[in-house]
């Protein structure tokens, strides 16, 4: 029979990999909305039960923030989120606001600005101790819209987006499936030209598509922890049949 040591490690090569320390990139805008104030973004990692994120418009100086605008907390709830899916905030800048999944509450000028904004995303010590910026949209002007990405040390492209200047309601109209892994989404829903946006009108009762992102099913292969598994079976049948 197998010892305890043995089914101890084989129970914990098999455990089943857990959501891990958000990184910039594993989170990125679907929608922006300055009309309703509010926007939708995807998680491109499992989120863990519990977790917290934080949102902010507030500026960015590469040590601090330096206006009071909102300062938003979003936590996600008893579950955990799988990679994929779409999530909205809703009326931010009210009392009634509100989120798809999980908690929010807010402080400060919670309302984004229709003539430029740049919105934030990261997990940190708290709301104005950021430790790792996730993703950002920005709706600045060119050269103020570089500055605060690079302040947060973000890359449009790769884990930010650059709006039309002004822009008042944008949502993403790129691909959701195709991609062989979560990353593969990246660069095009941070790329403006799979964004549809406007720069007038009143776009606040505006809902974004909340269709969830998939990747192209693949056959997996034997991962080490199985092969182990089946290799310590070998073991306790041949134990079985030895003479003692």
């Amino acid at each position: 029979m197998f010892s305890a040591r043995i089914v101890c490690i084989a129970s914990l090569c098999l455990a089943a990999p857990g959501a891990h320390a958000l990184g910039s990139g594993d989170i990125a805008f679907t929608a922006f909305n300055a009309d309703e104030d509010g926007w939708a973004i995807v998680v491109l990692t499992d989120l863990a039960a519990g977790s917290t994120v934080y949102f902010s418009d507030s500026n960015w100086n590469g040590s601090g923030f330096g206006s009071a605008e909102g300062m938003h907390t979003w936590t996600t709830g008893a579950s955990i989120i799988a990679a994929g899916t779409v999530i909205r905030f809703s009326d931010i800048d009210q009392s009634a606001r509100s989120v798809s999944i999980g908690s929010l509450s807010t402080s400060g000028n919670a309302g984004l600005s229709s003539s430029g904004d740049t919105l934030f995303a990261y997990v940190g010590s708290s709301v104005s101790a950021p430790q790792t910026f996730l993703a950002a949209v920005s709706s600045e002007s060119a050269s103020a819209a570089a500055t605060a990405l690079a302040n947060a040390g973000l890359s449009s492209g790769v884990n930010a987006l650059i709006l039309p200047a002004s822009t008042d309601y944008a949502y993403y109209v790129g691909p959701r499936s195709g991609q062989a892994s979560m990353a593969g989404y990246r660069s095009a829903l941070n790329d403006a030209a799979n964004w549809s946006a406007a720069i007038d009108g009143n776009h606040a009762d505006a809902i974004p598509d909340p269709t969830a992102f998939s990747v192209v099913s693949t056959v997996p292969e034997a991962s080490s922890a199985w092969m182990l598994l089946a290799g310590l079976s070998v073991l306790g049948l041949r134990r079985r049949v030895l003479p003692v």
